[in-house]
């Protein structure tokens, strides 16, 4: 009897397939409400809530510099994952998938799939039983669509790059150009009158952190380095390009928003509960006609990221089960070159949370985990120049080591500083990673997991 041969990655994923990728994982849903959450952290002060959007662009940035150091230098399947393991300790690694596995990355899917239905339910009448039915089709399609090859979803990315876009740069032309109000673009209000720098660090900095989490998905490019076709030089280029694009996009569509509503209305909106301000301004500006071109855009983005986060978390699960700390049908391909295994599984968590839907608010407060698991992968720059002095890097970070010192700085700051702001949510976040140190022993019992600090082809 003929064996079945296992399939091996492709590689496929060109420059505008990396910023599609970033791109398509990162503008979604959250650009339409989360601008309303750092209004709020700012005291509705529209000139300190634009300045929290650059800086957490800026952030970003510069993460993504010194993560794309170490995607060029280790262009390998696992993306954080595997740096944290070899940084530190393969705990810590297996922290990063496994959270992800478990609540983060599968929570992403579950969420943005009821993200993409909940903008019709008004307008079609969607009972709450078929919004989630609606929901776990698109699931179960884009798993299928992502296990025949990673060449179509990639493309597929392409196209609702594109498209997700179209309405983002219609809402800024328009608000920009035709919007009748002035902008207040002072920061002193923000402050409630006190203007020492511990009280500006306290305001600006928990309001940024609100803003980090629709920045969220440079760091994922570097999970599937290892189908890219030059990610020593593409990689590095596909995250600055993206990131500055995604920077610029949100900081406009902000202030395109405070041209045409006036900021007593805002406040009303907020108040309300109405939080989809871009919503708003796109039938303030165009109608009708506006509101359903935002809509389809939106849901067009949002589905868009769900094929991205199908296509790209398996990838970490099949890198750590290659490596020993996971179940050992996660690291195998199938003949598409596919971790079938991980994807089935990825999407069969995120099925469960979709039936179940309470745990937006919880996921929501995962960003202290993501942030102090990006910090750490900033960090991780500096260890593996100590580490692996001879190491071939392709690209360094720009600025050198003051470049990447800043970004840890700027990520610890907010860290403490949302720490002393929202004191419960941030120790749910610092405990999430505790939680999941059990299952690492575990799995190293099991299978003895590898040594990551040591060169292994397993993850190439």
């Amino acid at each position: 009897m003929r064996q079945k041969q296992e399939g091996k990655l492709r590689k496929e994923i060109g420059v505008f397939g990396g910023v599609s990728l970033v791109a398509g994982m990162t503008i979604g849903s959250g650009i339409y409400y989360l601008g309303s959450y750092v209004l709020e952290r700012t005291n509705m002060t529209q000139g300190a809530a634009l300045l929290c959007w650059i800086i957490g662009g800026i952030i970003s940035i510069l993460g993504g510099l010194c993560f794309a150091e170490l995607g060029a230098e280790m262009p390998v399947q696992g993306g954080m994952t595997t740096y944290l393991s070899r940084a530190y300790h393969p705990c810590v690694g297996f922290i990063n998938g496994f959270s992800g596995f478990l609540l983060t990355a599968s929570g992403s899917i579950a969420s943005l799939a009821m993200a993409a239905v909940i903008p019709f339910q008004e307008e079609f009448q969607l009972s709450q039983l078929w919004t989630k039915v609606i929901a776990i089709a698109l699931i179960l399609f884009f798993t299928w669509f992502n296990l025949r090859g990673v060449k179509g979803a990639s493309r597929f990315q392409n196209f609702t790059m594109v498209v997700r876009v179209i309405p983002l740069i219609l809402v800024i032309l328009l608000g920009i150009f035709f919007g009748t109000q002035k902008v207040d673009m002072s920061v002193a209000p923000a402050m409630g009158g006190d203007l020492s720098i511990t009280n500006c660090i306290k305001v600006i900095g928990f309001a940024t952190f609100a803003s980090l989490w629709a920045y969220e998905g440079w760091t994922n490019l570097n999970t599937v380095a290892g189908e890219m076709k030059k990610p020593k030089r593409d990689l590095p280029l596909a995250i600055i390009l993206s990131m500055g694009f995604i920077t610029l996009v949100y900081t406009l569509f902000n202030f395109a928003i405070y041209r045409v509503i006036p900021g007593a209305e805002i406040g009303e909106m907020i108040s309300g509960g109405s939080i989809y301000l871009g919503k708003e301004t796109a039938f303030r500006v165009m109608g009708s006609f506006g509101k359903w071109i935002v809509m389809i855009g939106m849901c067009v983005g949002i589905i868009g990221t769900v094929n991205g986060d199908c296509l790209v978390f398996p990838r970490t699960y099949y890198a750590m089960a290659k490596g020993g700390y996971f179940w050992k049908s996660f690291g195998t391909l199938n003949a598409n070159g596919v971790p079938q295994v991980s994807m089935l599984w990825s999407s069969a968590i995120a099925i469960v949370l979709v039936i179940f839907n309470d745990l937006q608010s919880l996921t929501d407060l995962l960003i202290t985990t993501s942030a102090l698991l990006n910090m750490m992968a900033v960090i991780a720059v500096l260890i593996f120049r100590k580490k692996y002095p001879d190491m071939e890097r392709p690209y360094k970070v720009w600025g050198g080591v003051p470049t990447i010192i800043l970004t840890i700085i700027f990520f610890a700051v907010l860290l403490i500083n949302n720490l002393v702001s929202d004191f419960k949510g941030s120790i749910i976040g610092f405990l999430i990673p505790v939680l999941c140190v059990p299952f690492y022993f575990y799995f190293r019992k099991k299978n003895g997991g590898v040594d990551y600090s040591e060169d292994n082809e397993g993850l190439e």
